[in-house]
Parts: C-alpha cells; sequence; structure tokens
C-alpha cells in the first residue's frame, strides 16, 4: 500500500532537531517540506532585506540537511493557502504538519490553510506554547516580572528531540522554485559583507553559536551589558528563524551555574512578547497606553537620518546604528540607548525605530521588536517611564563601551579611554552632537509635561 505523503510548512522554524512537525510527518510516512515565500499574507509586515539576506541562507542550508536525510526542501511562491492547496492536489497530500506562529498574519493564514486542507498545527517555537500561562483568574499576563514566575514554576521545558534519522520521499517530487530566482540577496550593492563575516544561518550554525557560548553562560549578568567584550549568546536570529529551539537553549545553559538565570529570564521574556501580541497584536502599530496617540513627537527627517546613519555625535550611540548596518545586529544594551537617544533626545516617533530595527536587523521578530520599542518609549503595557531618559554620555563609561566605539566608530579609534565616550576635540570626520544632552532632556520633560496636562484636563 502507498502511503499518501504529507506536507510540512515551513516557515520560522527551519531546523530538523527538536521539530515536532518533521517528527509527526515522518511517523506518518513520505514527508514533503515546504517553504512558502508568502510577501502578499504580511502585507507591510513583509520581511525586511537584512531578514531575507539570512532567509536564503538558512533555507540554503535546510535544503542540504534534508538531502542528507533523504529528502529535499520544495520552494513556491505565493498566497500560504493558495500555494498549500495547490500542492496537496499535484502531490495527493492529504495533511499538512506545521508548528504554531502567532504574529496576527501568520494565526490568519493558519485559519485560511485550516479551512481548506487537514492543517495539524504543534508546538515548538516557545518554552510553552504563547497564552498558556495565565494569572489566577485565567487571564493573560501583562507585565513580564509576573509572567516570568509563572513561566519558571513550570520549568524546565521537554527534553529536545533528535532529529528523524530519515525522511521517506514521496513517489514523485512536485516542482520547485530555485532559491536563487526569488532574489532575496542584494547586489546592486551587495552591502551584506560584514553579515557574511558574522553569521553563518542554518541548524549547524546555530549549534556552533550555542557551544560557544555555554562556556561563557555562568558569567551572563556581569557581561551582558559590557558592549566591547563577547557576553551574550548572539543567538536572537538563529531563534527568530527556528534554526535551534528555546527548549535546546534551555537544557544547554541551565546547569552552567553562576549568572545563567538571567539568561533564562531572556529566553522567557521571548515568550513574554508572544503573549503581549496575543492579546494586541497591533502592537508594532499602536501604542498600549492609547493616551500616547496624541504625544506630540517631532518630525526631524535629518535627526532621523543621522540616527540611522550612525552620525548623531554620540559615539555609543553611532557605534550602535553602524554595528546594525554592518552586521544586522547590535548589542542589546546598545539597542536600549539608541532607542532612548531617538525617542526622547530627538523626540521622534517610536515607530520610525521600529520600522528601521524591522528592515535591518537580522533577528527581526515582530513580537520582540514592538515590544521592547514600546517599553523604551513608555508606551508599552509593561514598560520604562517616559520621563526616565537615558543619558549616552554616561552610559557609555559605565559599561566599558571604548573598545566597541573604537571598532564601529573608526575615527575615534586613536582616542583614550578618558576622551573617546565624549571627545572634546572631534576629528574633521567625525559630526558635533546634533542636540546637545542637557537641551534634549529639559525638552522631551517639558514635551512630557505639556501632553500629560492636556491628557488630564
Amino acid at each position: 500500500m502507498i502511503l499518501a505523503p504529507s506536507i510540512v510548512w515551513l516557515r520560522r522554524d527551519l531546523r530538523l532537531a527538536d521539530q515536532a512537525a518533521f517528527a509527526a510527518a515522518a511517523a506518518a510516512g513520505p514527508v514533503i517540506p515546504v517553504y512558502v515565500l508568502d510577501d502578499e499574507t504580511p502585507r507591510h509586515r513583509r520581511m525586511g532585506a537584512a531578514t531575507r539576506w539570512w532567509l536564503h541562507h538558512s533555507l540554503a542550508s535546510l535544503d542540504a540537511d534534508l538531502r542528507a536525510k533523504g529528502s529535499r526542501l520544495i520552494l513556491r511562491r505565493g498566497r500560504c493557502e493558495a500555494v498549500l492547496a495547490e500542492l496537496a492536489r499535484e502531490t495527493g497530500a492529504t495533511t499538512v504538519h506545521c508548528l504554531k506562529h502567532y504574529e496576527p498574519w501568520w494565526r490568519n493564514a493558519e485559519r485560511a490553510v485550516g479551512a481548506a486542507l487537514d492543517l495539524l498545527r504543534h508546538d515548538g517555537n516557545y518554552l510553552v506554547p504563547p497564552g498558556a500561562i495565565t494569572t489566577g483568574s485565567g487571564l493573560p499576563y501583562k507585565i513580564y516580572t509576573p509572567f516570568w514566575r509563572a513561566l519558571e514554576a513550570r520549568m524546565p521545558p521537554p527534553e529536545p528531540q533528535p532529529a528523524p534519522e530519515h525522511l521517506a520521499a514521496p513517489a514523485a517530487w512536485p516542482a520547485s522554485d530555485r532559491l536563487e530566482d526569488w532574489n532575496l540577496l542584494p547586489t546592486k550593492p551587495d552591502w551584506a559583507g560584514g553579515m557574511r563575516a558574522e553569521w553563518s544561518p542554518g541548524e549547524a550554525g546555530a549549534l556552533q553559536r550555542l557551544e560557544a557560548f555555554t562556556g561563557r553562560a555562568k558569567a551572563y549578568a556581569a557581561r551582558r551589558n559590557l558592549p566591547s567584550v563577547p557576553g551574550t549568546s548572539r543567538l536572537s536570529p538563529h531563534l527568530h528563524f527556528g534554526e535551534i529551539s528555546p527548549a535546546a537553549a534551555w537544557h544547554a545553559t541551565a546547569m552552567r551555574g553562576g549568572s545563567v538565570g538571567t539568561f533564562l529570564g531572556e529566553l522567557g521574556w521571548r515568550d513574554y512578547a508572544q503573549t503581549v501580541i496575543l492579546q494586541l497584536p497591533d502592537y508594532a502599530g499602536n501604542p498600549a497606553r492609547e493616551a500616547f496617540a496624541t504625544f506630540p513627537w517631532r518630525e526631524d527627517p535629518a535627526g532621523l537620518k543621522a540616527w540611522q546613519q550612525g552620525l548623531t555625535g554620540y559615539p555609543i550611540v553611532d557605534a550602535g546604528m553602524r554595528e546594525l548596518w554592518a552586521t544586522g545586529w547590535m548589542h542589546n544594551r546598545v539597542r536600549m540607548i539608541a532607542a532612548s537617544f531617538l525617542i526622547k533626545h530627538l523626540l521622534i516617533d517610536w515607530r520610525e525605530g521600529e520600522r528601521w530595527f524591522w528592515d535591518t536587523l537580522v533577528d527581526a521578530d515582530y513580537a520582540s521588536n514592538a515590544v521592547n520599542w514600546q517599553w523604551s518609549a513608555g508606551t508599552g503595557v509593561d514598560s520604562n517611564m517616559f520621563v526616565r531618559i537615558m543619558a549616552p554620555l554616561t552610559q557609555s563609561p559605565k559599561f566599558d563601551a571604548a573598545g566597541y566605539i573604537r571598532q564601529w566608530v573608526p575615527e575615534l579609534a586613536h582616542l583614550d579611554d578618558s576622551a573617546i565616550h565624549d571627545p572634546e576635540v572631534r576629528p574633521r570626520k567625525y559630526p558635533p552632537r546634533i542636540v546637545g544632552h542637557a537641551e534634549a532632556r529639559a525638552r522631551a520633560l517639558a514635551a512630557y509635561a505639556q501632553w500629560n496636562a492636556a491628557t488630564k484636563s
């Protein structure tokens, strides 16, 4: 008897190990793995340039891994429900397996696919299924700290499962697009040289990154805020694309001792962000605190451009923005400093920053990006107060960023540690500060006070 094949529908879950959709499909018979490049369903939330670069290499890596298992990756382009329905007709597939996704457009797509086909949805992209952690009254959490306490009480997650030894092929393989024809890589100009030097997309690259981090995981709390030293895991893009499961990251690090609990809390923050967008799907588009819809943000195209290009005259901010442009990633502490600078020093709407990060980050996760920006702006359900304004010229020496600045702002590389954070004499090629700190702080507080008074009148 010839078994009908099952389709594994892939999105941000590009791995074989600890991947429940592959495990279930492999147990049922022949498997057809498919990635659909769907730019129509997300509409304005289609992937940015940096994530498209990563996607190209991750898909190539997954196809190689599949071929080693006797399988291959099928590539199709279009709306997911139409493409998968056509593929099922072509191949006789009766079932589609996928991991659950929680971005609003993917939830809509899953409903559409489920209406047309037998769709079996599995968990596996988060420590627990988003929505499963609730308060005593059965409501989802809005604040991170009690959410994390409740999540931590349910840990550890199940042990990660190995990849299938073999994936049975269908009687005939359906046609596939050529990855090169999708034009995911930049060419004119090719701005991805720094990304190629920094990253190895794919499941093997994720495991290498995890192995490199485990040896220093116990010192995470002390080192994660120091941009000049290797203290963070740099797992975020691998986790975003599902090249490694959060359960695998948890089990590899949880027993390392020291301050590894701080890192585990960052894995919990990923789950928390998903809980937020389940409650507020348009979190990247609207402030959670509705009164902020009338906040008097400034229109400042020149300031926005200077921030994007790393030409603000604040070395720590400029170093972060240049690292982002070169590598598609920015150190977490510097992300907070750069975000605070845009929002409070320049009084530019946080959504401008969210959109820039969406296009330039290789780990541009809808939930985490939006939650982090609303935290910085003071507009989120759980956020920093707007009146708490980071001082870049204090943050930079506090977190020993001199080496980081030398790496990314070479105009200042000749300066010693006492001068590099805020040089009095500036090299000709490095700009003056686009706004003074005291001036910017006073302007932000005045705007907040005026808005706050207006909202209460």
